[in-house]
């Protein structure tokens, strides 16, 4: 039996098609329709590439070989490097998110009541604009639907209601 690559090793392959290609990921994104983040995402195998986008990601990174394509269609395990947070970039995100969670939660609470933004039901985008100095800035965006906290009553419960 074929053993399966490692996800570091189809990693590799896959951004070494990328870079190949000399494409950003804003530029793939704008050829399939996708997102940059999720590009990104796709290509790190951190979400699954759909069959249906499947072949506008050939057409836009054209190394791609049957045997990637296919693995970026099954389910990633999606997981991260702890230590990628010792990548400034990275730190400086979970700063900010630190920073201004409190309040970010607060102004959720506020406009939308006791309840989360999902991860999963979830667009992410990185874009790059002028500041009003002139200066380069970065714009994320995170895109969540609103997810309320349940009342958790008891007679709602699949396994607690009777024939």
């Amino acid at each position: 039996m074929e053993m399966e690559r490692s996800k570091a090793s189809l990693v590799s392959s896959i951004m070494a098609v990328k870079r190949k290609s000399g494409k950003t990921y804003g530029q793939i994104a704008e050829e399939t329709g996708l997102t940059n983040v999720f590009v990104a995402q796709v290509l790190r195998r951190q979400a699954q590439l759909k069959p249906e986008t499947a072949p506008k990601l050939r057409e836009a990174l054209p190394g791609l070989t049957e045997e990637l394509l296919e693995e970026m269609m099954r389910p990633p395990m999606r997981s991260y490097d702890p230590n990628l947070i010792q990548e400034p970039a990275i730190y400086r995100l979970n700063e900010a998110i630190m920073h201004f969670g409190g309040s970010i939660k607060e102004i959720i609470n506020e406009e939308f009541g006791d309840g989360i933004m999902s991860a999963i039901d979830f667009y992410c985008s990185v874009d790059k604009v002028k500041g009003v100095d002139g200066k380069d800035r970065v714009v994320l965006t995170f895109d969540g639907k609103y997810l309320s906290y349940t009342e958790q009553k008891s007679e709602h419960m699949v396994s607690r209601v009777r024939d």
